[in-house]
């Protein structure tokens, strides 16, 4: 058996094969999708899909059954390597195979559906618990197997070893490893949705890795609710620090490059949209504090509201599969939200120290200052609205007073201050 083989080689029978080893999400549905289809249009014999996960999402193990029950080719699933699960999710996706085989030492099985972040009221419990007991039910009857021992997965959590679940009736093969599983396969028949029958030939062709797209590989890498969480909270942060410093640029286009990542993982997940839109109003009660120094209730209030949003980011009642009976497998990291709330605050205070530096320097707070109101200046970088100019020896972020552009070079005189930024007026609409 020779993996890896090169794409030109694939016009000849051969055996497709790719590894799902992570939990199971929107973007491993595509992935699957996508293979079984590559698959079927470049006449291999068969796809075998490496199975080892911890479970994963409902609504995204459905469509993975979907592509397997509705595949053009024969689809064997494979529990493997020695040491690997199909916990919960991996129970539906194993079931619905043409052929399920196990490597020795792997375990199948614990698929009670849980909720994303909190518990399930007993009703939605009871009734989510049963709509997955005659989904997989459904399976073990259309594929031939086992319905009492995969119903009992569900309903009373229920885990197989590999010699168990071949015993029950659950899987149909063990086998060591892929060379050993393709001489099993070889002579086998099975029957295909539309009811034909398909003699396997699995011992002359060639085994075929499909891999996945540099897309997919982006789409799992951002389908991990740290990774959302982390995107989202510093595009935030850094379209705070533009709107508080305008005419800087590089956080505001940081921020929404990251909220743009941020969006999309979230699109693979099962996002709390209530989440997103606390940790959104936190910023608008930072701006507020900023606005007012030391009262401290719009800093404090932020806060809370920033920690809640982060909870509540992956919660309500989305249907899970757990590995474990529940546990949730989609939560952002208690330390690393932690970790961003305490950055959040350290920014928060070093902003309103240079404020308070700021308004000295304004003749706000410190009477041996010239007051900056009423003083000339010159625009370094076009107002239109917002920009940068340099006055009383310093460059200062600034705004035109009347909304109207101003262009570089420019006098202008000073209006007012607000916070770290100047609004400004042309120097000639004194005259006029």
């Amino acid at each position: 058996v020779s993996l890896g083989v090169p794409d030109a080689l694939a016009a000849d029978p051969y055996v497709a094969i790719i590894d799902i080893d992570d939990a199971i999400s929107p973007s491993t549905s595509l992935f699957l999708s996508r293979a079984i289809d590559s698959a079927a249009d470049s006449d291999a014999v068969l796809l075998l899909v490496r199975l080892d996960t911890p479970g994963g999402l409902l609504d995204a193990t459905r469509d993975m059954v979907d592509s397997i029950t509705n595949a053009q080719i024969p689809v064997v699933v494979y529990v493997a390597p020695t040491g690997a699960h199909a916990a919960s999710a991996g129970t539906f996706i194993t079931a619905a195979a043409h052929i399920a085989a196990m490597a020795p030492i792997t375990n199948i099985g614990a698929a009670t559906p849980i909720s994303i972040g909190e518990e399930l009221p007993e009703t939605l419990a009871r009734k989510a618990a049963q709509d997955a007991a005659a989904l997989l039910r459904s399976i073990a009857v259309a594929r031939g197997r086992n319905a009492d021992a995969l119903e009992a997965t569900v309903l009373e959590a229920r885990a197989y070893d590999a010699s168990e679940a071949l015993e029950l009736g659950i899987v149909d093969l063990l086998a060591e490893d892929i060379g050993d599983l393709l001489r099993q396969l070889d002579g086998r028949s099975v029957v295909m949705g539309d009811g034909s029958e398909i003699s396997l030939q699995t011992v002359g062709p060639v085994v075929r890795r499909i891999r996945q797209t540099p897309l997919e590989r982006v789409l799992a890498f951002l389908a991990d609710p740290n990774i959302a969480f982390t995107l989202v909270s510093l595009g935030f942060i850094a379209i705070f620090v533009e709107w508080v410093l305008p005419g800087l640029w590089g956080p505001g286009i940081i921020g929404v490059i990251a909220l743009a990542l941020g969006f999309v993982a979230l699109g693979n997940l099962p996002v709390n949209w209530v989440g997103v839109a606390l940790m959104a109003f936190a910023m608008g009660l930072f701006f507020l504090e900023i606005q007012a120094p030391g009262i401290s209730i719009f800093g404090v209030s932020g806060v809370i509201a920033f920690v809640i949003g982060g909870f509540l980011l992956f919660g309500g009642f989305t249907p899970a599969l757990p590995s474990a009976p529940g546990t949730p497998g989609y939560g952002v990291n208690t330390f690393l939200l932690a970790g961003v709330v305490a950055a959040m605050a350290a920014l928060l205070g070093f902003v309103i120290r240079d404020l308070e530096v700021a308004r000295q320097i304004a003749g706000r707070g410190d009477v041996t200052h010239e007051p900056i109101e009423g003083q000339i200046g010159t625009v370094t970088t076009e107002l239109s609205p917002q920009g940068e100019v340099y006055v009383a020896g310093e460059m200062w972020s600034a705004v035109s007073d009347d909304g109207e552009a101003i262009e570089e070079g420019v006098s202008i005189i000073v209006a007012e201050t607000e916070g770290l930024t100047l609004r400004v007026f042309r120097e000639s609409e004194v005259w006029d």
